[in-house]
């Protein structure tokens, strides 16, 4: 991987032409670049060697261009959440920060849907429906942009029942440049729920990473809040047994809305976090939405079967206060389980397997990393299969590092040998590249690659992700 330390700086003439059109929104500052070369991956920061605060499209479209003249990588930027190394500047280049726009643009209740700039957070976006009484379910825990969350093609704690960003986005504008045609904005999509007009180029960007285009304007699909929410918690002797508990609730087909794991450390970590009164035992925390009457068959069916796995302790947060520290005590687990050994990073597993291969799959990487010694945590949206085993290691010890690396390895060996996935939401970036060419085998990345040729015949839209350059 190239060190940016090592790059030329851009030349006169390329900053020349930036500043002459940005002004003062473009920085060359390092605060500012290392910012925007770092995030939450266990890689050390790669800065871009400039960024630009991009305020609407035709920035956007003015950079691309300028970036096509003068052969200057571009790496959209958001939250900064990601956790594959998808934002590090790994050729240099120039950082495109798309927080400034974050405007949504328009709200449509009769239709459900709702179109925004790529820079609105999530958070921002249910503020703002809260009160036409809808919402955007899509939840991974960081208030991450929209925009961001559709170049990750990101899930979350919501999953089991509304699905990824893959089904709950309609259309979308994309900057995309070629030497022919230069920069240009194209659209994909509709407000309509479905459509079979040609080829499916919404979803061909939701998940590309940044590396097709830069995503500039949204359409979502919304949902309408449910008319009863209650949330609960049940203990179990094992991990084993709770994730079976978790099995048997969706074969059963019982709609509920999430169901999230946390093992003893995930709950010892948050419990000193957020100072919450929990057994440190491997606990379910599920949610349930739907009618009064509904919600409380639900949550009867599931408190019954939970006993049968040895599930004890099932207690109730039906009061939005009560759920909302709960579910906030689930988002902050990584931070508090990275807060529980000071200085630490964490590389975190991301696979997805079928559901009935969950137990087995988990149970192994347990095994593997209490036979390793290396300080852990899980956390896991078992509803639908995909769970995140944290290896917390010491950034200076290249033999934690070197182990922990050789613990995912296996770990992802033994999803895709279920027919599983080494990424359930988190995406590919710089970490998995190898674990992508063995899941989908090397026929399928080069008809990947082909399609960035074509996109991209200049290789600078987010260089260096999905897949490296061929050698």
């Amino acid at each position: 991987m190239p060190d940016t330390a090592d790059l030329p700086p851009l030349s006169a003439l390329t900053l020349a032409a930036l500043r002459e059109r940005f002004g003062e929104r473009l920085s060359t500052a390092t605060a500012v670049c290392l910012q925007h070369g770092r995030d939450e991956s266990p890689f050390d920061p790669q800065p871009p060697q400039a960024v630009l605060f991009c305020a609407d499209e035709a920035d956007v479209l003015a950079a691309v261009a300028l970036a096509q003249h003068h052969g200057l990588p571009l790496i959209p930027f958001g939250a900064g959440s990601s956790l594959e190394g998808h934002l590090l500047a790994v050729q240099g280049g120039l950082s495109l920060d798309l927080n400034g726009m974050n405007r949504i643009l328009r709200i449509d209740p009769e239709d459900l849907t709702a179109t925004v700039q790529p820079g609105v957070s999530r958070e921002q976006l249910n503020e703002a429906l809260r009160h036409a009484g809808l919402f955007f379910p899509i939840d991974p825990g960081a208030n991450a942009t929209i925009g961001g969350m559709c170049a990750t093609r990101a899930s979350g704690t919501n999953a089991v029942r509304y699905g990824t960003m893959r089904e709950n986005v309609l259309g979308l504008r994309v900057v995309v440049a070629d030497a022919a045609q230069g920069s240009r904005a194209v659209r994909t999509g509709t407000r309509a729920r479905k459509s079979s007009a040609g080829y499916d180029l919404t979803r061909l960007f939701v998940g590309s990473e940044g590396t097709l285009g830069v995503i500039t304007e949204i359409t979502l699909k919304l949902h309408p809040l449910p008319e009863a929410v209650s949330a609960a918690v049940a203990h179990f002797p094992s991990v084993d047994a709770a994730v079976r508990t978790a099995i048997a609730l969706i074969q059963m087909g019982l709609p509920i809305a999430r169901c999230e794991l946390l093992d003893p450390h995930a709950i010892r970590a948050v419990k000193r976090h957020d100072g919450l009164n929990l057994r440190e035992a491997p606990m379910l925390l599920m949610e349930f939405h739907g009618s009064p009457a509904g919600v409380r068959e639900q949550a009867e069916t599931v408190q019954a079967l939970a006993a049968e796995h040895g599930g004890s302790d099932f207690d109730w947060a039906s009061t939005p206060e009560a759920r909302r520290r709960l579910w906030t005590a689930r988002h902050r687990a990584y931070h508090a389980a990275l807060q529980s050994r000071p200085g630490c990073r964490a590389i975190t597993t991301d696979s997805c397997v079928p559901v009935s291969r969950l137990a087995a799959c988990i149970e192994a990487a347990i095994a593997d990393v209490e036979a390793s010694g290396l300080p852990y945590f899980i956390v896991g949206h078992v509803g639908d299969g995909n769970f995140h085993l944290g290896y917390l290691i010491d950034p200076a010890s290249a033999a934690e590092r070197d182990t922990a690396e050789a613990l995912n390895a296996r770990l992802v060996a033994r999803a895709l040998a279920a027919e599983g996935s080494c990424t359930g939401e988190h995406g590919i970036g710089l970490h998995k590249q190898g674990f992508l060419l063995d899941e989908i085998g090397p026929e399928s990345v080069a008809l990947m690659r082909a399609i960035k040729q074509a996109l991209d015949p200049r290789g600078l839209f987010n260089p260096g992700k999905i897949f490296a350059a061929a050698g």
